[in-house]
């Protein structure tokens, strides 16, 4: 075999080990064992000696081309491994924002919420129980049913919140108490907590705040008997 059909042989030998190496560590043998000093491809180039001038051009012009192959197909290869190993790495690190952490700081009830948690357990003790409703109201529950007329001052744009399609936002949880009533025959006994709205603009009141209110409903029962009863056991 000539050493050009060897150099060209070494190429295709070189060129498939590099394709099929499974590690870095396998192509840094690849390396030496193709380019080192004790390689092979300096093994043929020491016999260009041998050769006529314009053969020793030949060959030594194809053995530089192959050598440079041989070194970008290494590059290449061992650029595939570094990024391999990275997103290996990234992987393991990776950490996933969804679950939940280790440690969790207990927080507290804001004061509004005991007060509100404290008050409906009182009532509870009592025999009521906690009636909700919507805080996005309709006209009908907020004003109509409570005898409200719509040229009451209560019903003035100043003071509501006027949404479209007769809504409000709730300016009291007495619609709560029509519709209790509404979904329930008595005996009735509710309170009802919750968020109100008004359009108060000057600095002393809050556009939004919280209010309770109760409702017994009952045979036997007067105002005086069960307001005396209430202010008794509530502080």
């Amino acid at each position: 075999m000539g050493l050009k059909q060897e150099i060209e042989s070494l190429r295709k030998e070189a060129t498939e080990l590099i394709q099929n190496t499974d590690s870095i560590e396998k192509l840094s043998r690849v390396r030496i064992d193709f380019l080192g000093k004790k390689g092979r491809l300096k093994s043929i180039l020491r016999t260009l000696g041998r050769l006529s001038p314009e053969e020793r051009k030949e060959i030594g012009q194809l053995a530089n081309r192959v050598k440079e192959e041989i070194e970008a197909l290494l590059q290449e290869r061992e650029q595939f491994f570094r990024d391999k190993a990275l997103q290996e790495e990234l992987r393991k690190d990776r950490i996933d924002i969804t679950l939940p952490p280790s440690w969790i700081e207990v927080g507290s009830a804001h004061p509004v919420v005991s007060t509100l948690v404290e008050i409906s357990q009182l009532f509870i003790s009592m025999g009521f129980s906690v009636a909700e409703g919507p805080e996005v109201e309709k006209e009908k529950y907020n004003y109509d049913m409570l005898n409200i007329p719509e040229d009451h001052p209560a019903r003035d744009m100043q003071d509501t919140f006027f949404l479209n399609n007769g809504m409000v936002l709730r300016t009291h949880t007495s619609p709560v108490q029509i519709r209790t009533m509404l979904k329930q025959k008595p005996p009735i006994a509710v309170i009802a907590p919750g968020r109100v709205y008004r359009k108060d603009a000057d600095p002393t009141h809050s556009p939004m705040f919280h209010q309770i209110e109760g409702l017994l409903v009952d045979e036997n029962v007067t105002f005086e008997e069960s307001a005396k009863s209430v202010l008794k056991v509530f502080p």
